[in-house]
């Protein structure tokens, strides 16, 4: 079992930036991808960036060139940092890992309880 503790959401203005901060602890061995996911009211879960164990990034068009992602495998922590928010970025954002079953041969998916981001003047 992995446990995901999620830090960093608030209240920011717009082009402000706040910094998220995601510590997973328990089964952490074969954690592949570790990321971030936000929802809106409304809408649906959507992806926001992920990385791999190697440093592969993948990042949604709508934050592209805003926000960056980062990792610190000895801390088992992703970071999310978020510069030049918009209204737009208002949402919930949960904390996502990915790890490779050892029985089973297949990734698990675990979710942070989700820290709430809320950009407004």
């Amino acid at each position: 079992q992995v446990q995901l503790v999620e830090s960093g959401g608030g209240l920011v203005q717009p082009g402000g930036s706040l910094r998220l901060s995601c510590a997973a602890s328990g089964s952490i061995f074969s954690i592949n991808v570790m990321g971030w996911y936000r929802q809106a009211p409304g809408k649906q879960r959507e992806l926001v960036a992920t990385i791999t164990s190697g440093g592969s990034t993948n990042y949604a068009g709508s934050v592209k060139g805003r926000f960056s992602i980062s990792r610190d495998n000895a801390k088992n922590t992703v970071y999310l940092q978020m510069n030049s928010l918009e209204p737009e970025d208002t949402a919930v954002y949960y904390c996502y890992v990915e790890r490779l079953g050892s029985i089973t041969g297949l990734n698990i998916n675990y979710w942070g309880k989700g820290t709430l981001v809320t950009v407004s003047s």
